[in-house]
This record gives C-alpha cells, structure tokens and sequence, in this order.
C-alpha cells in the first residue's frame, strides 16, 4: 500500500454494473473489459490508480465476472489486485463497498472510482485534499449539465443535500446561505470509519448514504474544474470517444 504521510491508501474500483447503456458493446463481456482504441475501460482506470502510486486495489465483478477474473489472471500490472465477487448478487456502490470490508480492511482511506470514467484529475491531489480536511469522504465534483446534483456550501463545500431536477426530488441534510449544485464525477475517497455506518448485505448507492451522513459528518466536495472529464458508459459516448482518437 502506498503511504500518503502516515496514511495507508488502498483503491477499489467498482466494475460490476451490467453496462445496459453501451449495449451492444456489452452483449458478450462486461462493461469494464469493453475497449476504446483498442485498451479496456478497466486497463485505463487500473493505469491511472498505479500512477498515482496505489498499489493496493480491489476490483468488484457480477456480470460475466469469470472474464473480468481471466483477464486479470493474464495480464500483469505492478500492483496487488484482488477481486470481491459479487456473481451472485449485485450490490451498487455503498453495498459493494461494504462487501469488499474484509480485503480494506488495513488501509486508512480507499480512492473509489467507476471503471467508465476518463478523466485529467489528479489523484494524488484528490486524496491529500480528502487527507488534509478530516474529511470522512470527499467527492469529486465539477460544474456540469446533469439531472441529478450534490449540494454544497460553497464557502466550505460541505455536502449539504442532493437533487433531482427532473423529478423534483430533493434530500437535504443541512442548510446553507450559500449553496452551490454540483455534478458528481464517479471519483471519491472515503475514510475507513466509513464501514459501521454502510448497511451489510444491502443493494445500496453511496449517494444517500453520504447524504444521509452528511447531516453529522464531515462529506466534502473537491471541485476540479480544468480537468477533462468523460463518463463512458453510454454506447454513443464510447463511439464519440473513438471518433476523436
């Protein structure tokens, strides 16, 4: 595990999603080994974890799990890669997280990060920020067009509430004078005091859960405005990916 200061830091990338968006891209293997220019989503995301100097990574799998297992078993990165097997039950973010407790166990914060994203962030940026506020999670969060935002103070940028425009929902956890909507980019750092209060064996987001947390804790957002940004986990996405190649 790679050391920030006296902080052990650990990865878990979440690549168990059915991937019924890149259809028919994923009619015969899983979202994360589907390719753009040749290199899995999987491959480009395990890259920039281990550049960023975490060597401690844990990959979760449900569908066509056993190819994510092969694929791993035949190719070599310069890191300890376990799997948490999730073939019999699908469990989203927070329950997956939840799962993979036993093999995070000895590590201090864990970088979460969706297996269909591309992004310029700076990692090492992203967890030291998390690191250095005493935060109990820190989300990585950009100025974007969506249908469902994060609130924040802006002054502060504590997690505040979350929204839904199209459909009106809202959750609030604390009021602020000053709030700001922001785009969830599928990065996020959590701290290992996180684990009591996910829910065991419970199909679970981390969205609510962190709203939800935020009423008490410490959830904070890290803007990265400059950085390029792609969510890929659309069928047109990846073939307007490939087209700017």
């Amino acid at each position: 595990m790679e050391k920030f200061g006296n902080f052990k830091v650990a990865a878990m990338i979440f690549a168990a999603g059915l991937g019924t968006r890149l259809y028919p891209l994923t009619k015969d293997k899983p979202k994360a080994l589907v390719e753009i220019n040749g290199q899995p989503l999987l491959q480009t995301v395990l890259e920039k974890i281990i550049a960023a100097g975490i060597t401690d990574i844990v990959v979760n799998v449900h569908h066509f799990s056993q190819l994510v297992k092969d694929y791993l078993a035949s190719h070599s990165f310069e890191a300890n890669i376990r799997i948490s097997d999730e073939t019999d039950f699908l469990l989203d973010t927070g329950g997956g997280l939840k799962f993979a407790e036993q093999l995070l166990k000895n590590t201090d914060h864990i970088l979460l990060h969706n297996v269909d994203i591309f992004s310029s962030i700076d990692l090492n940026r992203l967890i030291v920020n998390h690191i250095e506020n005493r935060a109990l999670a820190t989300l990585a969060v950009k100025e974007r067009s969506t249908s469902r935002y994060l609130i924040f103070d802006k002054k502060t940028m504590q997690l505040c509430g979350w929204e839904n425009v199209k459909t009106g929902e809202r959750l609030e956890s604390r009021s602020s004078r000053n709030p700001v909507k922001l785009a969830f980019s599928g990065i996020h750092v959590v701290s290992k005091e996180v684990f009591p209060m996910i829910p065991a064996g419970k199909k679970i987001s981390m969205t609510p859960l962190y709203v939800e947390m935020a009423k008490t804790q410490n959830i904070r957002g890290y803007l990265h405005q400059q950085d390029q940004w792609m969510d890929v986990g659309k069928y047109e996405d990846v073939i307007k990916l490939e087209r700017k190649s």
